[in-house]
């Protein structure tokens, strides 16, 4: 129900009361900026802290604030894949051993998003979202001094269990610090963060591997995190913990098994093989310790994830369409890149320059259409945004070896307008959907459900391009002319000749990657027009703002 964000209904502007009465939010316009101490999580059906009453004033710095630490997580992502060539120019092993480097920060984070919100609730979530950024900053430090691959290895380790908290911990005050009326706004700004890292990671990696040295890839982040840390320290509502409630052990350890051995497996699979055993035995074992989790959490009095949330229909649709926007998310700032340096042997920033403007019209879209989602709601954003995604991945399937930067810019950009249409209402409307003593674990789901969706999403995408790039490239490759394929030995050693040859197979090796792309990025559009079917169920602000008191007493 995305009313309930949105300003409201019958109850006039300050948000539905709930039945905590005098209790309840007091308005945008209250006078202080410290959350009121009150025990947290409130009572299901409550009104949220989050309308506790900030002026805009007074919440947007914070929010602000939180956008750089989410900004930080999302950008470290993308912008240590362009380092990974140089890295293994330095450190040396195979490609496969340097890859690790991604592959352990990504197996981290579906480790540690499920501890987020124990976190949150027990030590205080502003408490925890600063030691997060000073983490970060540390382990990003500890990044750039390593001294061989093992070491950083490790460091990617440490440095993934406060950028997995970040986000959601991030994302759970921007639910308490904001007025409800002004959420729509606030996830537009706040949705910055998820869109540009992406998008900058590239250029801000391509620069420094181009131009500078890789090392500054992880050092870049040590004085934003300090000082974001300082400025959060110093500027962010206090949203404090409560004692009492207990760890749940085997929830945890069932869920971070789970998690890291089905992402081991997509990780591995191109290159263990999806029908070895190793992989089989990482799914068929990981799917049975999720399964064992949600035993668990449904009988636990104090679970990790109140996975009771998937009761409530309009959270759980947002968070499968979430996932298929991460994955289109993902997926394309990925091989689009890849395809510019491999297919048109461009230099890593100006491959990352190319998909800039798109960064850029994404972001200047969110905040105007959080101001358009506190009027209208999310349906009609999200039903466009999804077709226009839909449609500008699907431009994507033109790509070819000689394709202009004025069509990649142009296709992007279409994409990147859908994006900004439909991200941020879709996930304002799935949390807001949600009773007040839900929304932490809510904001852990949605990013468990993101990260992990997405990264599923691209290994198995990636797997499907290589066999296929394989399978074409054997198959073209038997058309080329016998006389083309076995040259005299007078023929290998001329310069001609094998300049010639050299060229052919580039050719063909740059038309079969655009082949192949050409038909993944057909799979992601189908897969982002699919999704039209579930925004057009998403409440509007008029029946939800009715039943705003409702959706904290039973699901929808």
């Amino acid at each position: 129900m995305t009313s309930t964000a949105t300003s409201g209904g019958p109850t006039g502007p300050t948000g539905p009361a709930g039945p905590t009465g005098p209790a309840g939010p007091a308005g945008p316009t209250g006078p202080t900026q410290t959350v009121p101490a009150r025990p947290e999580p409130p009572r299901q059906g409550a009104a949220p802290p989050a309308a506790a009453g900030p002026t805009q004033t007074r919440w947007l710095l914070p929010v602000i604030l939180l956008v750089v630490g989410n900004f930080m997580a999302v950008l470290d992502v993308t912008i240590v894949n362009v380092a990974i060539p140089a890295i293994q120019k330095d450190f040396g092993g195979s490609l496969d051993d340097v890859l690790w480097i991604a592959t352990a920060y990504t197996l981290m984070l579906g480790v540690v998003v499920p501890l987020s919100s124990w976190l949150g609730e027990r030590l205080g979530l502003t408490l925890v979202y600063i030691l997060s950024l000073a983490g970060f900053a540390v382990g990003s430090a500890l990044c750039g001094v390593a001294g061989n691959l093992g070491m950083l290895i490790a460091f990617r380790v440490l440095q993934a269990i406060p950028g997995g908290v970040m986000p959601v911990v991030a994302m759970t005050l921007v639910y308490r610090i904001v007025p409800r009326e002004k959420l729509g706004v606030a996830m537009g700004v706040f949705g910055l963060g998820i869109i540009l890292g992406p998008a900058a990671g590239p250029v801000l990696g391509g620069y420094f591997v181009q131009y500078m040295d890789w090392r500054l890839v992880f050092y870049v982040n040590v004085p934003v995190g300090l000082l974001g840390a300082l400025a959060t320290y110093l500027l962010l509502p206090r949203v404090p913990g409560r004692r009492g409630r207990k760890f749940d052990v085997p929830g945890f350890l069932c869920v971070g098994v789970g998690l890291f051995a089905v992402l081991l497996a997509a990780s591995e699979g191109s290159s263990w093989g999806w029908d070895g055993y190793r992989v089989r035995m990482l799914l068929v074992g990981g799917l049975l310790c999720l399964a064992l989790f949600v035993v668990i959490e449904l009988e636990v009095e104090q679970p990790l994830l109140d996975l009771r949330a998937f009761a409530v229909w309009p959270f759980t649709s947002s968070l499968l369409m979430l996932t298929a926007l991460q994955i289109n998310l993902l997926a394309l700032s990925f091989f689009i890149p890849t395809f510019l340096q491999q297919g048109q042997a461009k230099q890593a920033f100006d491959a990352g320059v190319l998909m800039l403007p798109a960064a850029v019209v994404t972001g200047v879209c969110m905040p105007v259409v959080g101001r358009i989602y506190d009027r209208v709601g999310a349906r009609w954003l999200g039903v466009f945004g999804l077709l226009i995604s839909a449609y500008g991945t699907y431009l994507m399937c033109r790509i070819t070896p000689e394709v202009t930067s004025s069509e990649v810019i142009f296709w992007t950009c279409v994409r990147g307008i859908g994006l900004g249409l439909s991200i941020m209402p879709i996930m304002t409307a799935g949390l807001a959907a949600l009773p007040a003593a839900q929304t932490n674990a809510g904001s852990a789901l949605n990013n468990v459900a993101r990260q992990c969706g997405g990264a599923l999403g691209l290994a198995v995408l990636s797997a499907v391009s290589i066999s296929q790039q394989a399978q074409l490239l054997a198959d073209r490759g038997a058309l080329i002319r016998a006389s083309d394929q076995a040259p005299t030995t007078a023929g290998l050693t001329s310069p001609r000749v094998f300049a010639s040859m050299y060229s052919k197979y580039q050719y063909l090796s740059s038309q079969v990657m655009a082949s192949s792309y050409a038909n993944l990025f057909l799979v992601v559009a189908l897969l982002t027009a699919a999704c039209v079917g579930l925004a057009v169920f998403l409440r509007s602000p008029t029946n939800a703002s009715s039943s705003g008191k409702s959706a904290g007493a039973r699901p929808h």
